[in-house]
């Protein structure tokens, strides 16, 4: 028997909603995205903030949102809405507060103080939104600031402006931000969750990010529409054959381990030799598959 697979929690879709649209809010129940983020920031023009912050910590505190994960979005360090957001959002107990433009350890700090005196529960996260050159080039600081930090949130827009550089296919700009995103979320054993795609008609173009970000290692990405959801679940999952070959990669290691006759140290699947890091990367995959069957639907 193989080893039992991690709890893993999926987050290959997540959609920002606008807090200020009762209707979204409603619609956002049935819609199969893994999370959400209930947004108070550049979704919400500034005379409707105060009632969509309400909305929104109404809305992550009902439990009426199934097995996706719920969180929501506050403005911006400094802001004058941004303190009761946090206050509000922390006393509803969503599964995480997202922060835009978190630049320093330091914040991250404050913010988890900011959290906690407000009496956030314990399974109240801290998402910090990456979307700065200062950011970028402090992620590490940021990613081992704090325990209560769970994920960065790629901010791919901002970082596109603050870089004077352009939109284009591929993302050939803004790659080694990206990658330096994903090194220190991985080093600090966090979830980072690609940006977002802005032409909600060009499918294609959308698809072949999501590919980009599954091959480059993000968990999952955060989308603008509905209608980008399915896209992203596709892509940020585990094909069947990948499902299949971690099955078969990991019988064959633990038929070698259970054969005091095999050659020591030496297993092969599918004609190439396997080794310990194969075999997590394989439970990984299992781990991930797993989690998206149990997900089903509601």
């Amino acid at each position: 028997m193989s080893e039992p697979t991690s709890v893993f929690t999926p987050l290959r879709s997540v959609l920002y909603m606008p807090s200020s649209n009762e209707r979204a809010l409603e619609k956002a129940k049935t819609i199969a995205c893994d999370g959400l983020i209930l947004d108070l920031e550049d979704a919400v023009a500034p005379d409707a903030k105060p009632a969509a912050r309400e909305a929104a910590a109404a809305a992550a505190a009902s439990g009426e949102y199934g097995r996706r994960t719920v969180t929501i979005r506050v403005n911006g360090i400094g802001t004058q809405w941004h303190d009761d957001d946090i206050v509000a959002a922390s006393q509803a107990g969503p599964a995480a507060i997202v922060v835009p433009k978190v630049n320093s350890a330091d914040e991250v700090a404050r913010l988890v103080a900011a959290m906690e005196k407000a009496g956030a529960p314990d399974h109240t996260v801290l998402w910090a939104m990456v979307e700065t050159p200062v950011a970028i080039l402090s992620a590490l600081e940021i990613a081992r600031a704090s325990q209560r930090l769970g994920a960065f949130v790629l901010g791919t827009n901002d970082l596109v402006k603050e870089l004077y550089a352009e939109h284009v296919p591929g993302r050939a700009p803004i790659l080694p931000s990206l990658h330096t995103a994903l090194l220190a979320g991985r080093a600090a054993g966090i979830a980072v969750i690609d940006g977002v795609y802005n032409d909600v008609k060009d499918t294609d173009g959308f698809l072949a990010e999501c590919e980009q970000g599954r091959q480059m290692g993000f968990d999952g990405k955060t989308l603008i529409h509905p209608g980008q959801v399915e896209g992203a679940n596709v892509a940020f999952a585990p094909s069947e054959q990948a499902v299949e070959d971690a099955r078969g990669l990991i019988a064959a290691w633990d038929d070698a381990r259970r054969d005091p006759g095999g050659a020591a140290g030496v297993v092969t699947h599918n004609g190439r030799m396997v080794e310990n890091l194969h075999v997590e990367s394989a439970r990984r995959t299992l781990a991930i598959h797993e989690s998206i069957q149990a997900l089903g639907t509601d």
